[in-house]
C-alpha cells in the first residue's frame, strides 16, 4: 500500500511539472507579441523613373574598378563618374557644398538650419569589383536597360545606392525641402579592397572637424525572403553591428631535404594538424546582441511551432543553436567563424618544404576581439613548432552594436515599413565588411541596410554574373532615401 501511495505521488508530481511546463510555454508564446510598426498606407513619391534609370545606366558605364596595385587603377574612370554625377544632378551641385578628399573621395554637405542638431550621414561607394565579359546576358559595363531592368556591374553593389541617394536629394531640393539638420553624403572609391584611401580618409577628415552624427547609414544587409525560419514574408534586415576581420598566418620550419627520406611529420603535416584542431574546435555560439534581436523581431511573425520555439529560448535554446549552426549563413551570425583560406609548402613534389605557411581567416563576433581570437588560436594549436602571427594590415575589431531603441532606428524602421508595407523589419549582425567600419567613433548609431529586394539566388549577382536591378526596385530605393531624409531632417 505504501509503494502504491509513493507511486501515485510520483505520478501526480510529474503531471504537475508537465502542466506547469506547458503553461509556461503557452504563456511565453502568447506574450511573444509583434514588434513591427503599423503603417496606414504605402508612401510613394512621383519620381521620374525613366530619368533615374538612365542616370544609373550612365553611372554603370564607368569602369570604376579599384585594385590593390594602384598602378593598375584607371583613375580617369572615377573622374568621369564624378563629372557625370555633377552634370546629372544640377540642383545637388548648386545647393550642396562639395569636397574631394584624397583625390577621389566625395563629400557633399547640405547645410541644415539648426546647428544644434547633429547631422546625418548617407554613404555609398563608387568602386566595383572586376567583371569578366564572358557569361553575361548584357555586357557588364553596358548599362543596358531592357525589360524593365538596368544591367551591369554595380547596379546593386553599390551604384544603385549611390545614384538613389543623389536622385532623392535632387528630388527634395526641387520639391523645396529645407533640412533642419545638416546632411552629409560620403562616397569612397576603394571599398571593395580595403576602404582605407576612400572612406578611411573621409572619416579622418570628419573626425578632424570634431563632428558627431545623429546616425550614419551605409549599405549592408538587404530585403530577403525565405532565409528566416518560419517567416514567409520578406524581411528587411538591418545591420546594427558588423563582424570584425582578422587573418592569422601559421608557419612551421624544418631542415627540408629530399622527399624520399621524410621525417615523421613535415612542415605541411604540422600545419595540417594545427588547422585540423582549429576546425574541430569552433568558437562558442553566442545568442546575444544582434543575433538575439533578430529573433525578438522576427520570432513573433513566425508560424507555429517556430513561434513557440523562439518564444521559449530558455527551454529550446540548445535545439535552436544546433539548427542554426548547421547552416553556414546562420552559423556565421552566432559565432566567430574560422576559415582556412591559403596554404603554401614546397615548390617541387619531391622536395621537403623547409618552411610551410597557411592563412586562416576569422570573422569576429562582437564580444570577441583580435587579441582574444589570437590567444584562443595559440591555445588550441598548442604546438611550439607552429608560429602564430596576426596579419594586422587588414584587421578590424568588431564594430560596436548600435541600439534598436534609438530615435533614428525608429525612423529607419518606419521608413522601410512605409515604403515597403509588405516587408517585416529586423536587426541582425552584418557578416561582411563595409566602409562604415571607418566611421566608428563618429556616431553611436550606425545602420547598414541596402533597401534592395534580393531573393534566393539574387545575392549571387552582387560579385557574380548578370548583376542587375529592376527599375521597380530602384524606385523603392529612391523613395526610401527621400522619406528617410525627410523624416530625419524635417
Amino acid at each position: 500500500m505504501k509503494k502504491m501511495k509513493k507511486w501515485v505521488i510520483a505520478v501526480i508530481s510529474i503531471a504537475a511539472v508537465i502542466v506547469i511546463l506547458i503553461a509556461a510555454i503557452a504563456i511565453k508564446t502568447v506574450t511573444f507579441t509583434s514588434k513591427q510598426i503599423s503603417v496606414d498606407k504605402k508612401v510613394s513619391f512621383p519620381v521620374d523613373m525613366d530619368k533615374a534609370a538612365e542616370h544609373l545606366s550612365g553611372a554603370i558605364k564607368f569602369k570604376t574598378v579599384f585594385n590593390t596595385d594602384t598602378s593598375k587603377v584607371d583613375y580617369a574612370q572615377f573622374t568621369g563618374l564624378q563629372e557625370y554625377i555633377a552634370k546629372s544632378f544640377p540642383l545637388v551641385s548648386s545647393t550642396l557644398d562639395k569636397k574631394v578628399i584624397n583625390g577621389y573621395g566625395l563629400l557633399y554637405i547640405w547645410q541644415g538650419s539648426d546647428s544644434q542638431k547633429k547631422p546625418i550621414l548617407l554613404m555609398a561607394h563608387q568602386d566595383v569589383v572586376p567583371a569578366p565579359a564572358e557569361g553575361w546576358e548584357h555586357q557588364p559595363f553596358s548599362g543596358d536597360i531592357a525589360d524593365g531592368v538596368v544591367w551591369g556591374r554595380g547596379a546593386i553593389d553599390d551604384k544603385g545606392s549611390l545614384i538613389s541617394i543623389f536622385e532623392s536629394t535632387e528630388y527634395l531640393i526641387k520639391d523645396g525641402f529645407k533640412p533642419s539638420r545638416s546632411i552629409y553624403i560620403a562616397s569612397g572609391f576603394d571599398e571593395e579592397v580595403t576602404g582605407k584611401q576612400g572612406a578611411g580618409k573621409i572619416a579622418e577628415y570628419l573626425k578632424a572637424q570634431g563632428l558627431q552624427f545623429e546616425a550614419i547609414f551605409d549599405e549592408g544587409l538587404i530585403v530577403t525572403q525565405g532565409d528566416v525560419p518560419g517567416v514567409k514574408t520578406p524581411v528587411a534586415l538591418i545591420g546594427t553591428a558588423e563582424k570584425g576581420f582578422l587573418s592569422i598566418e601559421l608557419s612551421a620550419e624544418s631542415a627540408g631535404g629530399h622527399s624520399s627520406m621524410p621525417p615523421r611529420q613535415t612542415t605541411v603535416g604540422i600545419l595540417a594538424a594545427a588547422i585540423d584542431k582549429l576546425e574541430n574546435n569552433p568558437f562558442p555560439i553566442r545568442m546575444n546582441g544582434p543575433a538575439a534581436d533578430l529573433f525578438e523581431y522576427a520570432g513573433p511573425e513566425m508560424s507555429f511551432p517556430y513561434k513557440m520555439i523562439f518564444a521559449n529560448m530558455w527551454l529550446f535554446g540548445p535545439v535552436i543553436e544546433s539548427e542554426l549552426a548547421s547552416s553556414p549563413g546562420t552559423n556565421a551570425a552566432i559565432r566567430t567563424t574560422t576559415a582556412p583560406t591559403m596554404f603554401e609548402g614546397s615548390l617541387a613534389d619531391n622536395v621537403l618544404p623547409a618552411k610551410s605557411t597557411a592563412v586562416v581567416n576569422f570573422r569576429i563576433l562582437p564580444g570577441d576581439s583580435i587579441q582574444s581570437v589570437t590567444d584562443r588560436v595559440k591555445a588550441i594549436i598548442n604546438d611550439p613548432r607552429v608560429k602564430v602571427q596576426p596579419i594586422f594590415d587588414s584587421a578590424n575589431e568588431p564594430a560596436p552594436v548600435s541600439g534598436t531603441d534609438t530615435w533614428s532606428f525608429g525612423i529607419l524602421n518606419r521608413t522601410i515599413r512605409e515604403v515597403m508595407p509588405d516587408v517585416l523589419v529586423s536587426p541582425m549582425i552584418n557578416i561582411g565588411s563595409t566602409d562604415s567600419f571607418k566611421y566608428v567613433g563618429l556616431s553611436q548609431n550606425i545602420y547598414r541596410f541596402l533597401p534592395e529586394r534580393l531573393y534566393g539566388d539574387d545575392l549571387d549577382m552582387m560579385h557574380g554574373m548578370n548583376e542587375r536591378i529592376p527599375i521597380a526596385n530602384l524606385n523603392e530605393m529612391i523613395n526610401f532615401y527621400i522619406l528617410l531624409v525627410h523624416d530625419l531632417c524635417s
